[in-house]
């Protein structure tokens, strides 16, 4: 990268480097994950002081070494707010861990960005709802898996290849969740999590671009259906790359704590 360059990116960690500097990981449009030094922007009258996580920036880098120096730095859009509260913290910094499994050092995959930056602006509606939250996180982390090519295999049965179409109304109908694997027709003994024909429609519905509504434009589905997709999200994770995310951990229990989430 030459002297100058002009890089777009999301601040998915901010961290200190020495004792004036601070160290930004990006997740760009051009080169994937990229680390960026910025210096002198822990003092406190720096124009580079602005740095902060869940920020959109526009940075012009250069330097000559390994790491990247930033010379100009211009905010595009902030997330700060969604630091307000514990869960849409959790639930955006869900995606951003997410992202880190996803996309590597010169990988660009501006599609996962693009993806991110859409469900950052839906987590920071005014007043938005817990159940909303965790909907959004929920759809957030299926489109992602998806275009990062760990999606959920939704559509067809992991063991016959059978198309799977849930029958809704039909309560005596089940899917099962191997999560090594995927979802299996019927009801199996080493499954994780066990669906229902609506549970399951609803899951399916999550890679179009809208959370699925009622037709009074609520969210469609219980809060505790959407724990439950939540449970699949993380076992599908843990089985698939390797790792739990913290951030879901602690989205659950802030959502957990809530009185009338049952």
């Amino acid at each position: 990268m030459s002297l100058g360059k002009i890089v777009t990116g999301l601040a998915l960690k901010v961290g200190p480097l020495g004792e004036n500097d601070r160290l930004l990981t990006l997740l760009t449009h051009q080169e994937g994950i990229l680390r960026i030094a910025v210096p002198g922007a822990r003092r406190p009258k720096s124009k580079l002081a602005a740095t902060s996580s869940l920020t959109f920036l526009e940075l012009q880098v250069g330097g000559k070494s390994k790491l990247l120096r930033a010379r100009q730095i211009k905010i595009l859009q902030s997330f700060s707010n969604l630091g307000e509260t514990l869960e849409t913290l959790a639930a955006a910094q869900s995606l951003a861990e997410l992202s880190f499994l996803l996309v590597g050092n010169n990988d660009p995959q501006p599609e996962i960005l693009e993806a991110i930056l859409i469900h950052l602006k839906r987590l920071q509606q005014k007043e938005i709802s817990q159940l909303a939250v965790l909907a959004n996180c929920v759809q957030a982390c299926t489109h992602l898996l998806a275009l990062g090519g760990y999606g959920l295999p939704i559509h067809t049965c992991c063991k016959s290849g059978q198309k799977i179409i849930p029958p809704i109304g039909d309560w005596s109908w089940s899917c099962s969740l191997i999560s090594t694997e995927g979802f299996i027709i019927g009801k199996n003994e080493s499954a994780k999590i066990i669906l229902n024909a609506s549970e399951l429609a609803l899951l399916q519905r999550l890679l179009r671009p809208e959370l699925p509504k009622t037709k009074k434009g609520g969210i469609l589905g219980p809060f505790r259906v959407w724990m439950k997709l939540l449970n699949i999200i993380e076992l599908w994770i843990q089985a698939h790359l390797n790792r739990n995310l913290n951030s879901i951990q602690m989205l659950k229990k802030a959502l957990m704590s809530e009185e009338n989430i049952l």
